[in-house]
């Protein structure tokens, strides 16, 4: 299972890029800066967490998105 999420600076959800069971490979994932209700988000700083395997691997990284 893999999942890649994206949170604003209050920790909030705003959006799930990747949710599901996934072959192992190299993956490429656009996000249109829009959140899980298509809203487009401001600029400013958000964070993605990749979890992998039920948390055998969870990567936590700062992103800036500039509209």
């Amino acid at each position: 299972m893999v999942s890649l999420k994206v949170y604003n600076l209050l920790g909030q959800q705003v959006r799930t890029l990747v949710d599901e069971v996934e072959k192992p490979g190299y993956y490429t994932v656009h996000w249109d800066g829009r959140d899980d209700q298509g809203l487009e988000l401001p600029s400013g700083v958000y964070f993605y967490r990749l979890r992998v395997a039920r948390d055998k691997f969870v990567e936590t990284k700062k992103m800036l998105l500039l509209i």
